[in-house]
């Protein structure tokens, strides 16, 4: 995992070729990827320089969802250019006016901005779903997996991984039959991906790893942040002001669907932040897990997941729902 934030030595000669020629090389803070970010400053212009070198990292992705995006009226970074053999991507600048830190310092404005969010997310279901792998059982399986994978050893337990299994196709089969007409899902929408423009639009970040899948993802992506608290009280008004128009049983449906796709997340989340204290060192994921703790342990209170939640009370104990051991190598 990259934590080395000098420039890659093909930066400045991919610059030139872009009429970027003298500009400044700036790091931006990265994500939990191989991904890098600079920020590029020549006078008065300036744009994000994204690093996200081959193997480990493929750009396309990105690049190929931001057009279509942008296509579809949404503010999806502009791309200015590439070079897919090395990795490199010259993109719009959306400053540094981010959903996060600024409900941090204005939590006044916290339901104004969360229906946005939700605005931007029926707007986008109203659209044709890009031409994106299904999010498939396999798919939900990968993830899931997540947990017995790296959860499970960090806390020396050993676990049934066949009933795993069974528990979570009986309660995604419903989510399945029921992703014939998908939506492009952005997979990672949350408040620290959201830059807030000087338009008033919502500028959208890290969509690269979208998919074909149901409307509910992103609302409980955005709804049961990883890294923000959202109360109870605002997570229902804003989920209700999605189904807000549609027929009772429709909109009980989505909520039974919202309910299975938390707990799939957050089951995939607890997995990969221990990964990335087990595996990369970064143990301050570990901070996270209570939070996620308690948000998978509300999806699990809902009837349909009852399989999947006997599962957890069988094989995971209370006392074992915190932090993994603090365990720096697989």
């Amino acid at each position: 995992m990259a934590n080395n934030m000098t420039p890659p030595a093909a930066a400045q000669d991919f610059l030139n070729r872009h009429g970027w020629t003298g500009a400044e090389i700036l790091p931006v803070a990265g994500d939990a990827s191989f991904r890098r970010y600079f920020r590029v400053v020549a006078g008065e212009r300036k744009a994000i320089l994204m690093d996200a070198p081959p193997p480990h990292e493929d750009p396309r992705p990105f690049i190929e969802i931001a057009r279509h995006l942008k296509s579809q009226n949404f503010a999806a970074p502009e791309i200015f250019g590439e070079d897919l053999d090395r990795g490199l991507v010259l993109l719009e600048d959306f400053g540094d006016h981010r959903m996060r830190e600024h409900l941090d310092h204005h939590p006044e404005d916290e339901e104004t901005i969360y229906r946005q969010t939700v605005d931007l997310i029926k707007a986008l279901h109203q659209k044709p779903a890009a031409d994106l792998p299904h999010y498939d059982w396999e798919q939900y399986l990968r993830e899931v997996n997540l947990l017995p994978e790296w959860y499970c050893p960090a806390q020396s337990l050993d676990v049934d991984r066949t009933s795993f299994v069974d528990a979570w196709q009986t309660v995604l089969q419903p989510v399945l039959a029921s992703q014939t007409s998908p939506v492009t899902v952005l997979r990672d929408y949350h408040a620290e991906n959201i830059m807030l423009l000087e338009d008033d639009r919502l500028g959208l970040l890290d969509f690269q790893d979208a998919l074909a899948g149901h409307a509910a993802y992103d609302l409980v992506s955005m709804l049961q942040d990883a890294r923000r608290d959202v109360s109870d009280d605002l997570e229902e008004v804003m989920l209700q002001y999605y189904l807000d128009g549609r027929p009772a049983e429709d909109a009980d449906q989505f909520r039974s669907h919202y309910a299975i796709l938390g707990a799939q997340r957050n089951t995939k989340i607890i997995g990969i932040f221990t990964r990335l204290c087990v595996r990369d060192g970064k143990a301050r994921y570990l901070d996270f897990l209570p939070r996620m703790w308690r948000l998978l342990e509300k999806d699990l209170a809902h009837p349909t997941l009852a399989p999947v939640t006997k599962w957890f009370d069988q094989n995971i104990p209370g006392e074992a729902r915190s932090k993994p051991n603090m365990v720096t190598s697989a």
